[in-house]
């Protein structure tokens, strides 16, 4: 076999790799922007230990379709890039989606998660969820509003009767 066909395969591998530990897989449409902007886009992406990656559509088809990833065909036509993160399925989708507004040429093509292909309005919705930090919080405060409530009644009560 020659290196070429090897070195393909060993593509392929990276992207399996990166995909089936992922919580989520982000596809991008990057035709247009500068190496500049690709770069700040990468870092962005690393800053929030997410992969942010270019390979051909053709190994990045075979690599899902050996994994069980069904995006449709013309996802992976074109310029495409794809976001992958071990941990928060949201952070790709939230780069990306931000990234579009930063970079106009920028465009999110769709998104998988959950094994499910999310289209354009999808992925915007999964963006748009708060980090776990943030709902946990929330969480927090919504259970802990009904016994600062009834806390504040009974030492209410218990000052009007002293």
């Amino acid at each position: 076999m020659s290196a070429n066909f090897e070195n393909k395969k060993l593509v392929v591998e990276e992207i399996k790799n990166n995909a089936k530990d992922s919580k989520s897989i982000v596809l991008v449409d990057y035709k247009g922007l500068t190496v500049a902007q690709v770069t700040e886009l990468r870092k962005a992406f690393r800053n929030a230990g997410a992969t942010f990656k270019v390979y051909k559509n053709r190994l990045m088809k075979i690599a899902f379709e050996e994994l069980g990833v069904n995006f449709d065909s013309h996802l992976l036509e074109g310029t495409t890039a794809v976001a992958f993160h071990n941990e928060d399925p949201i952070i790709p989708a939230k780069i990306a989606i931000d990234g579009e507004g930063k970079y106009k040429t920028l465009k999110v093509k769709a998104a998988w998660y959950n094994g499910a292909q999310l289209d354009y309005n999808a992925t915007k919705a999964l963006a748009s969820i708060p980090p776990k930090d943030v709902l946990l919080a929330q969480l927090v405060g919504m259970l802990s509003t009904p016994m600062r409530g009834l806390a504040v009644a009974i030492k209410q009560i218990a000052e009007k009767n002293a």
